[in-house]
């Protein structure tokens, strides 16, 4: 089980070349980069507020190859909450997230089914042409794994905040949620009390600003 601590670990996990950095850039940042640079390893942060106790989200990036299984253990270890994603032009980066997948339902066992997990399908924008896996074998993996799905475009930005948001709408252990100015990006280093009435549940909310 990760730690106890005030920062809120999303990891992203997928083949290289997939989109995983572009999907991560666009979300923190609001840009997007043509060109392909291969990740090691990065982490992107981002001030949240948590009622009255300020806590961090930790997106974490990893890298698409597999010469690293020890950090990619390291980073299962930490996670509370994880992105697997492939490529709509690629059946073959949807089957390399499947030894990736075993290897969370592994070390996260029986924790597993409190744990947010999307499968996104990125490069949606891509022509029919050269799409591989349609949105139906997206969905049909994801039921089978037991996750949720979205297709995303992190160069149209198309779902994006969405996918992020969707995930940490599945936590089960605190209300966590984004707030975007029109323009998606994030205001950075502004900590802001959630003013609204508490959940149902009487959770914390969290809010990104």
């Amino acid at each position: 089980m990760p730690e106890q601590s005030n920062d809120y670990r999303v990891v992203v996990f997928g083949a290289g070349g997939v989109g995983k950095s572009s999907l991560v850039l666009r979300f923190v940042k609001g840009t997007f980069r043509e060109s392909y640079i291969p990740t090691i390893e990065d982490t992107y942060r981002q001030v949240i507020s948590s009622n009255k106790t300020i806590c961090t989200l930790q997106i974490t990036d990893t890298t698409g190859s597999h010469q690293f299984p020890a950090m990619q253990r390291l980073s299962i270890s930490k996670g509370h909450a994880f992105i697997l994603v492939y490529s709509v032009s690629s059946r073959q980066s949807l089957e390399e997230l499947k030894p990736i997948w075993q290897t969370i339902k592994e070390i996260k066992g029986a924790e597993l089914s409190n744990i947010p997990v999307m499968l996104a399908g990125n490069k949606c924008d891509e022509s029919p042409e050269i799409r591989e896996v349609s949105a139906a074998e997206g969905q049909a993996q994801a039921q089978t794994w037991g996750v949720s799905f979205m297709e995303t475009s992190a160069k149209t930005n198309h779902n994006v905040t969405q996918l992020f948001q969707e995930l940490l709408n599945m936590e089960k252990n605190r209300n966590v949620s984004l707030q975007v100015d029109g323009k998606g990006k994030k205001k950075k280093d502004k900590v802001v009390k959630d003013g609204g009435e508490a959940s149902a549940s009487g959770r914390e909310k969290c809010l990104v600003m």
